[in-house]
């Protein structure tokens, strides 16, 4: 998968990388990714690149992907049930670490109500204890979307080191799925930040919630820098 997919960010368009050195200083398991999402595949698949490139000892570059003759093999993305099952290619996907969820507020294109499963929590749990998690807390490629609290509960349940990632370009590149390329030349960024220094003991739900909001720049403050132009389907 690493060999298929590199030119999409390092030959098609120019992925620019920004905070890789971060990954080199994180432990090997209980980190927890959180990160806007533009894209169901594409964003996973750049992480992987990311991540292994900057292993490797390669500094804001996947120059070169032979970091992927010997990759670390304990990463795994959190994914809703419909998205992964939405034909062959994203099942061949999801056998490359995917942790399962139900959506609570959406399924088969309607709105739902339901209530979080506990059996999807303690899957999450499991793949922290054995290594890296990535988690969109959007639940979804529309930007600027609330953000979900399922995903502080597992923060303050798991304690995880907590490392925000910024991505953009990925939905002008791309199609939704993430496995066409709809333009090329496009530019890419991908920004990783310092862990969050979170008070698991004491802040709120509703506290990590904000926090996480501004972390992946998804505030609705955010939305007054971007230009009118740019703006695509916010």
């Amino acid at each position: 998968m690493g060999f298929i997919t590199h030119r999409r960010f390092h030959g098609f368009n120019k992925l620019q990388i920004e905070g890789s050195k971060i990954i080199k200083s994180l432990p090997d398991t209980n980190v927890l990714f959180i990160s806007n999402h533009q894209t169901y595949f594409a964003d996973i698949m750049a992480m992987f690149h990311v991540f292994n490139a900057s292993l490797s000892g390669r500094d804001d570059s996947i120059k070169n992907v032979n970091y992927a003759w010997n990759p670390k093999l304990n990463i795994y993305f959190v994914a809703a049930k419909e998205t992964v099952k939405a034909g062959l290619l994203p099942k061949i996907l999801a056998y490359g670490g995917a942790i399962t969820v139900e959506r609570t507020w959406r399924s088969g294109g309607q709105n739902v109500n339901r209530q979080i499963k506990m059996s999807d929590i303690y899957n999450i749990g499991k793949a922290l204890d054995d290594g890296w998690v990535i988690t969109f807390p959007q639940g979804t490629t529309t930007p600027f979307k609330p953000i979900r609290k399922g995903t502080a509960h597992i923060i303050k349940r798991y304690k995880p080191i907590v490392v925000p990632i910024v991505i953009d370009g990925f939905r002008r590149s791309f199609d939704k799925k993430g496995l066409l390329i709809k333009k090329k030349n496009i530019f890419q960024s991908f920004k990783i930040k310092e862990p969050l220094d979170i008070d698991y003991n004491n802040e709120t739900i509703e506290a990590i919630v904000k926090r996480i909001e501004y972390a992946i720049e998804q505030h609705p403050s955010y939305l007054k820098v971007i230009p009118q132009s740019e703006r695509g389907d916010i």
